[in-house]
């Protein structure tokens, strides 16, 4: 077998002569890591080229070889790794605790050559079989992930079709979104999936009349009635389903025309009522449309937007997000500018 390709196995022992057994028994077949104690056995472990199995030792000073074991299996980067206890301990309650703790296997000393490799090389591969199926779960969760990507995508753009935005409103919203979210603490996983769900805030536009959504002019009363029905509308489209990302999107539908002062619809919620989701939708989705053109207006400065901005804090808009908004606006720009109008294609960002 070509020497790279060899399994490492990390050897744990603080006796040398053990250590000196079990390295004549393994070096024609594998690449070897040695470590006389527990701490110099977990730091080998967590290090960037951690070992494919450990046999390890129970009695040892200092940190004893069930300790060593549950501290590897605590950590995510160490837990899948195989771990065998070689002792001398070997009643039928020392098994079974090793067995508990998250031990592979228990090879009792003195220990037959045959024995140690037949093991090790069982374990191997098994380990080996999940590594492969661990991959092939990742690359078609990664598929999923793509596919569900373009299906809010597309979404998101059925909405555009019936209005006069472009797919960089979306782009730009989400991006805004996310950007706004992590500096109000929110985690980056949440984050990302936020970026991932505001893509759909206006399908509910989908159902109302082109001669409401299209009119150049203003609004009477009844077409204000009737276009207040597409966040409810979005959220039917959504529906209640067992995804996060798709629950998240149709609390977004929902709740991003709330206001803060709640005059908003279509539930006039108030305040922290409102969904943290809807109360950062608010802001993205407002200055976008504000600071970029329409067939039927003029793009506002930005300086005139966030000057809205401020005066709608406590009213529209939660106060707290606005002053975050204002300082992570050289952020805001870059984002702006790297999805402006004049953009010739749409790179996706997800």
């Amino acid at each position: 077998m070509v020497e790279n390709n060899k399994a490492t196995i990390l050897v744990v022992d603080d006796i040398p002569v053990n250590i000196d057994i079990l390295r004549e028994i393994l070096k024609h077949k594998y690449k070897i890591k040695i470590a006389t104690n527990g701490p110099k056995a977990i730091q080998i472990a967590s290090s960037e080229t951690p070992p494919d199995l450990i046999l390890l030792d129970i009695m040892m000073p200092e940190m004893d070889g069930y300790q060593v074991c549950k501290l590897l299996k605590e950590d995510y980067k160490t837990s899948k790794i195989p771990i065998i206890f070689v002792s001398s301990k070997n009643d039928t309650d020392d098994e079974i605790l090793g067995f508990k703790i998250g031990a592979v296997d228990y090879i009792a000393k003195p220990v037959s050559p045959a024995i140690v490799l037949s093991r090790i090389n069982t374990h191997l591969s098994l380990y080996n079989e999940k590594r492969l199926l661990d991959d092939l779960v990742a690359e078609r969760t990664r598929e999923l992930d793509e596919t569900r990507m373009q299906i809010i995508l597309c979404l998101g753009h059925a909405a555009e079709y019936k209005d006069n935005e472009t797919g960089l409103h979306v782009i730009r919203m989400s991006q805004y979104s996310k950007a706004l979210a992590l500096a109000n603490g929110m985690p980056k996983g949440e984050a990302e999936m936020f970026s991932h769900a505001s893509p759909m805030h206006d399908i509910g536009k989908i159902g109302i009349p082109d001669s409401i959504l299209l009119k150049p002019g203003k609004l009477n009363t009844q077409e204000w009635e009737v276009m207040r029905k597409h966040p409810q509308i979005g959220a039917d489209i959504l529906g209640d389903t067992n995804s996060t990302l798709f629950n998240m999107a149709r609390v977004i539908a929902l709740t991003h025309h709330e206001k803060w002062d709640g005059s908003g619809y279509p539930m006039r919620l108030k305040g922290k009522d409102i969904s943290i989701y809807g109360r950062i939708s608010a802001i993205a989705d407002v200055f976008d449309a504000l600071t970029t053109e329409r067939p039927y207006k003029i793009a506002w400065s930005v300086e005139k937007t966030l000057a809205l901005l401020h005066r709608e804090s406590g009213a529209h808009f939660d106060p707290q997000l606005i002053e975050l908004w204002m300082t992570i606006m050289p952020q805001i720009l870059e984002i702006k500018d790297q999805y402006s109008e004049e953009v010739p294609t749409m790179q996706a960002v997800y």
